[in-house]
């Protein structure tokens, strides 16, 4: 669901948190030679990645599931807080539903297989950093019904159109897709969805997928 015209301007600077010490290497060492991407540095546990991101918050945070001192999706609301415009990217070679579904709910842009090549890696961390959502419609559609329906009340601002665009875009569509979908331009869409973020209070798309069902402004599972 990643628009193939969305260019991020800026250096986007990663940290890469995973144990493997030639992984996190290779993959730092990889990331460096993109342009317009800085890897601020690396860590090998959850807590070396508080001290990074209390201190220096990456624009995006690649975090691997499964850390010597704690599974990343547990960490996620912490490192969260320490860094609300941090985008984070989870990192596995496999993960249960019940973990991804977790991870939505606890504000990662998406998840990214180990396996990824280096372009799949690089598109996904500038899609990241623009705030676009890294898991496929097929998997989307598979998750977001079983995400949280404890309501806290939010999201009553929202316009009808605003709500349409949310309803779209929980089907896995980019914003191109939304714009053709609804008739609108890709302008447009944008300034909606930035409306929508600042309504619900949150960062990406995929955190306002999971405030939009959790408040049942939209329900995937109607659909299914």
């Amino acid at each position: 669901m990643v628009d193939a015209v969305t260019v991020v301007s800026d250096v986007v600077s990663i940290l890469v948190v995973d144990d493997h010490a030639m992984f996190a290497t290779s993959l730092g060492l990889a990331l460096e030679q993109e342009r317009g991407l800085s890897v601020l540095g690396t860590a090998a546990t959850l807590a070396e990645a508080r001290r990074w991101v209390a201190t220096s918050p990456p624009d995006v945070l690649l975090i691997d599931h499964r850390l010597p001192d704690g599974l990343g999706v547990q960490a996620l609301p912490e490192l969260k807080r320490l860094a609300p415009r941090m985008r984070i990217v989870l990192m596995s070679a496999a993960v249960d539903d019940a973990a991804l579904v977790s991870a939505i709910e606890n504000g990662a842009s998406g998840f990214l297989s180990k396996s990824a090549t280096v372009d799949e890696l690089v598109q996904a961390i500038r899609a990241a950093a623009a705030g676009e959502v890294l898991v496929s419609p097929a998997l989307l559609a598979r998750l977001l019904p079983r995400l949280s329906r404890d309501r806290l009340g939010v999201g009553t601002e929202l316009t009808p159109r605003e709500v349409e665009v949310l309803d779209v875009l929980s089907q896995g569509s980019s914003n191109s897709d939304i714009a053709r979908e609804l008739g609108i331009s890709v302008n447009t869409v944008r300034n909606h969805v930035q409306n929508i973020l600042t309504k619900l209070g949150v960062h990406s798309k995929l955190e306002a997928l999971a405030v939009a069902v959790r408040e049942g402004i939209i329900d995937p599972a109607s659909r299914t």
